[in-house]
Order: C-alpha cells, then structure tokens, then sequence
C-alpha cells in the first residue's frame, strides 16, 4: 500500500483499551509526512474515542457517525466526505435493515455520488463491490461476531485508481494482525 490511507473503525462498545492499541500502532507505523492521515468511525463508541486517541498519541482528522448505541444527539447519522480523490458515504446502518441487504446502503450511497460506503453495526468485517459502490465494514474493535475477532480497516487511496482495503485483527498478546476477509 503506498497511496494515501485511513483508518477504519467501527462498535468498540467501551473498549477504550482496543482502541489505543490500534491508535499505538497507527500512531507508530507512521513516519513523519506519511500516508495515513484520515481516521473514520462508524459509530457505536463515539465517547472512547478522545480518552484512546490522547491515551496513545494518535491525532489526525476524524470523520464519525452516531450509532444506536451513541447518545449524544448531536453526532450525524451519517456523513459524506472526501478523501484523496474519492467519495464516502458513512453510517452506522442500523437504518439501514443490513440484515435484509445492502439496498437501502447502496442507493444512499448512490444518492450521495459515493462510491464507498462505509458502515458498522453487525460486527462482521466486509468488504465487496456491490452496483458499482464499494462497501466497507471494518467489524467490531470492541464486541467482536466474527471467528476473526476484533477488527479493523485501512483504506488506501490513490489518484486515479481504486480504493483498496486491508483488515488488521488485535492478536492475544494486543499484536495487530493483517488477515484475509
């Protein structure tokens, strides 16, 4: 991966200590004008993200979305931005009924001339083009439904070409661990 990247997270229900572990290796894996410089949250954990990001020293620019597990009313429900050339839709997308399909994720994707949507809720790490709209769930850091268990995405971007992605998993010993989805 040598394009620009971002970081990917999603559910960490309370597990402060999962999140400075990733941010550690962020943090650590990134020499001085390097290419992760993005950090997203698709919900389900907004209040852990300030006391992991200070814990570890980890500061960039944060894009995140309220889950239904977030109470702070004021977060969006979603997001679109910009990152290297591309377009993100984000959600959580528990209104989006992911277990009946990705329809209802798809077409606010589209709707938002997105061709990345990202989004959390069912703790299962995914990644697939689908109607030409790439959609990314990075699983849960905190709550884990995979055999995987805890998980994260990072999301590379180059100009001019597809977005790529790569899933990282916390070890036993808090080792991060890229695996295949």
């Amino acid at each position: 991966m040598n394009g620009k990247k971002i970081l990917v997270l999603s559910d960490s229900h309370g597990k402060v200590s999962a999140l400075k572990t990733v941010f550690s290796w962020a943090r650590d894996r990134i020499p001085p004008k390097d290419t992760i410089c993005g950090a997203a949250f698709c919900g389900d954990g907004i209040a852990d993200l300030s006391p992991a990001a200070d814990a570890a020293g980890f500061f960039c620019d944060w894009q995140y979305v309220s889950g239904n597990n977030d109470f702070d009313y004021s977060t969006p429900q979603a997001v679109i931005f910009e990152f290297c050339e591309h377009r993100f839709y984000m959600c959580h997308g528990h209104r989006h009924s992911l277990y009946g399909g990705y329809h209802a994720l798809i077409s606010s994707a589209r709707n938002s001339d997105a061709g990345v949507a990202l989004f959390g809720h069912s703790h299962v790490p995914f990644c697939e083009t689908m109607d030409g709209i790439t959609l990314v769930n990075p699983g849960s850091i905190g709550r884990p439904r995979s055999r995987i268990g805890a998980t994260f995405a990072v999301i590379e971007c180059a100009e001019g070409e597809p977005v790529k992605t790569e899933f990282f998993r916390i070890g036993e010993k808090s080792q991060i661990i890229s695996v295949k989805i």
